[in-house]
């Protein structure tokens, strides 16, 4: 494990592996280093780059600071892309690619960014949906229900059925997540309002690639037509048989033909 410290002082901890231009791959909700996808994804993509993988702060080995925002993971990245060697390619999964575009937006030295599924919510009106999930998850972390916060999460903000909200507390995943159930309004402050911010996409200038599963629902694909539609240089990519949950051996292929372009 190495660790790099961020503007404000935070200590951020990730892992490198493999060789070539690198690669900084941002996880989403509740995932981290030794808990998500990621770790499959860098050795796969470890024949093509150098892939730093991350723990977000607040979660694994990495610090947190008072008074979150998503400056701040900004600037997490920030640190990361100049230690990598001062610009980087991203690859961000769910919130991950929330937080990449957050990146592009500020102008971080990025090479390409891929995004899968960014869970903007599509609303042709652009109005805010009609809960704050922001502040209802802050408001049930302040009560120290961290489990409520995760099913909160799972079923009221993702859909899931509350019964599988139910097996998984029976499960030994279920204290990994509560462990970063904290973190789970991170998520919410990077997404804004959980519309597409089309102006300040429309402003990014970054090559991007822009995926979705072919199984996800209709509220996912729609934002991921649209960004690929704003984006100047963005490329659409639908996979199909996949869902939210992409399985790396799906996307990666994309993403490495996309980069090496």
């Amino acid at each position: 494990m190495n660790t790099v410290i961020s503007k404000d002082g935070t200590a951020i901890a990730y892992e490198k592996l493999g060789t070539g231009e690198p690669l900084i791959l941002i996880d989403g909700a509740l995932c981290y280093r030794s808990f998500g996808p990621m770790k499959k994804f860098a050795s796969l993509l470890s024949n093509n780059f150098t892939v730093y993988w991350y723990d977000r702060r607040g979660r694994g080995d990495s610090g947190d600071s008072p008074n979150y925002s998503p400056d701040r993971e900004v600037e997490d990245l920030d640190a990361l892309i100049n230690e990598a060697g001062g610009s980087a390619f991203l690859l961000g999964l769910s919130s991950g690619a929330g937080l990449a575009i957050r990146a592009a937006e500020k102008k971080l030295k990025i090479k390409k960014m891929a995004l899968y599924e960014p869970p903007f919510v599509w609303d042709k009106n652009g109005g805010k949906p009609a809960v704050d999930h922001e502040a209802a998850l802050k408001e049930i972390l302040m009560t120290g229900q961290r489990g409520k916060a995760v099913k909160y999460f799972m079923v009221t903000m993702v859909g899931a059925p509350a019964i599988a909200a139910f097996v998984m507390q029976l499960m030994p995943m279920w204290k990994k997540l509560k462990g970063v159930a904290h973190t789970l309004p991170y998520d919410s402050a990077i997404m804004g309002n959980w519309s597409v911010p089309e102006e300040k996409i429309s402003a990014i200038t970054i090559p991007g690639l822009i995926s979705g599963g072919g199984k996800s629902p209709a509220n996912l694909q729609d934002p991921v037509k649209l960004i690929a539609k704003l984006l100047p240089n963005g490329t659409l990519k639908i996979l199909e048989g996949q869902t939210h949950n992409v399985k790396a051996e799906a996307l990666i292929p994309e993403v490495v033909e996309f980069f090496k372009q």
